[in-house]
């Protein structure tokens, strides 16, 4: 584990996010909470970095049901962990300028 990852003993559940609205500063969307990314660290799985927008529900359904249905991702982000407010399950917003994000 890096410096910059340090463990954090809250616990939330996944569903409560998957789906919701990702707000940024000005309080306008950027996408939806589609998928999260996570390891494995001793006896609990630790979310690395959260994907927003198309690119996330199309890593979750799956490279073959891509294919099948000829799907592409449209704009979408990934950020790490510590760039999502996660404070208020419903309202998570970006803790950091939308530059600072990665294209997914």
């Amino acid at each position: 584990m890096t410096s910059a990852m340090k463990p954090i003993t809250n616990t939330m559940r996944l569903d409560r996010l998957i789906g919701r609205k990702i707000l940024t500063a000005n309080n306008r969307s950027l996408g939806r909470l589609e998928e999260c990314r996570a390891e494995r660290r001793d006896d609990s799985w630790v979310v690395t970095e959260w994907v927003i927008g198309s690119a996330g529900l199309l890593e979750r359904l799956g490279f073959g049901v891509r294919m099948i249905l000829g799907m592409r991702a449209g704009r979408s982000f990934v950020a790490r962990w510590d760039q999502l407010d996660l404070s208020d399950p419903d309202r998570p917003r970006l803790k950091c300028s939308l530059e600072e994000l990665r294209p997914a």
